[in-house]
């Protein structure tokens, strides 16, 4: 069994050809996708996050809606770059739309990918100690941690404008529980083992900053089974949790043909990137039969227990749906997954 999702990066463009063509069209269809990926039986509505773009940029408002339209499925990022992030008042938006949601947040995090503008993070306020804005990154992380876990660490005010429990003062709301359900986004092996170390899950995509000329998949498979070894050498009292996310798109109507066909030709790919190799996992497309033979063969989705499923949000939420159905319907029973 297999928890499986979808994740959005929430792309809107004014093209005629797009069915999200404003902001708000992007926002709103994202709730309403999440309310029909519950209804059709998925697990996961997860969505990513890009600063000065046309993508998804605030989350937090987004989750909550999501949280107050929805009842059970899981609802997260993929992933918050923190390197923007204010860590204590992340955390009150965080214990807010965990509380809305009844605690379902799963909180994708990292230290970010290449952003549209250069240090975009500088115009949001946060300047890197010796311009390493990786250390940045996991220091605001560090603190963010910390203050989730809901113990006091602020000297009250001894003439509050209203009254103070006894002690030092934690940030609020205090979610129980949302410490257990962060998450990193890992794009190296070496990054998977830090990951472990630090008691949050692991979330790897369709693309690692290192290549060993392996299959993507194989590679993947590989930093997935070093943060098991990590996570138990910590000696954590959890089991984790592993994601990894794929396009998948099976071919059962015309359109679905018309639309990706030529995905069936996909492959992985090499690349450079912030100087140095990089592998990006293939995308799958293909009749049903001919993808359950292709996935049962990819050893990093094996190994993971949550499949995020990207999906191409400005095809609209009747097209993503269908996306998402034919995925539970078609593959999944074949392949184990339900």
């Amino acid at each position: 069994m297999k928890n499986i999702g979808f994740l959005s990066f929430g792309h809107w463009t004014p093209s005629p050809h797009s069915q999200t063509r404003s902001a708000s069209d992007a926002l709103l269809q994202s709730i309403d996708l999440a309310v029909a990926a519950e209804e059709l039986g998925a697990d996961g509505a997860y969505f990513r996050v890009h600063h000065f773009a046309r993508q998804l940029a605030s989350p937090f408002p987004l989750l909550a809606a999501v949280g107050a339209r929805t009842s059970r499925i899981e609802i997260g990022t993929g992933v918050i770059d923190m390197r923007y992030e204010n860590p204590l008042y992340m955390a009150e938006d965080a214990g807010a739309a965990d509380l809305i949601s009844g605690g379902r947040l799963q909180l994708g995090i990292s230290r970010g990918s290449p952003e549209q503008v250069i240090d975009g993070f500088r115009y949001f306020g946060h300047e890197p100690e010796n311009g390493d804005h990786a250390a940045m990154a996991r220091e605001h992380t560090r603190a963010f941690l910390e203050v989730i876990r809901g113990e006091g660490f602020a000297e009250p005010n001894p003439r509050p404008m209203f009254p103070n429990p006894p002690g030092l003062l934690p940030i609020e709301p205090h979610s129980p529980g949302l410490r257990d359900r962060i998450w990193w986004g890992a794009g190296s092996r070496a990054t998977a083992e830090w990951t472990a170390e630090q008691g949050m899950n692991l979330m790897s995509s369709t693309l690692l900053t290192e290549d060993t000329g392996v299959p993507f998949h194989e590679l993947q498979a590989e930093q997935i089974q070093r943060f098991r070894d990590a996570w138990t050498a910590a000696g954590h009292g959890r089991e984790p949790r592993v994601s990894v996310s794929r396009s998948i798109f099976p071919l059962v109507s015309d359109l679905d043909r018309q639309l990706f066909f030529r995905e069936t030709a996909s492959r992985d790919q090499v690349g450079h990137l912030e100087g140095g190799l990089a592998r990006f996992g293939r995308s799958y497309a293909g009749e049903p039969d001919q993808l359950v033979r292709e996935l049962a063969e990819d050893t990093a989705i094996a190994a993971a227990d949550t499949l995020l499923l990207t999906v191409p949000n400005q095809l609209g939420v009747d097209y993503n749906a269908h996306v998402i159905e034919s995925v539970l319907t078609h593959l999944a029973p074949e392949l184990g997954w339900r």
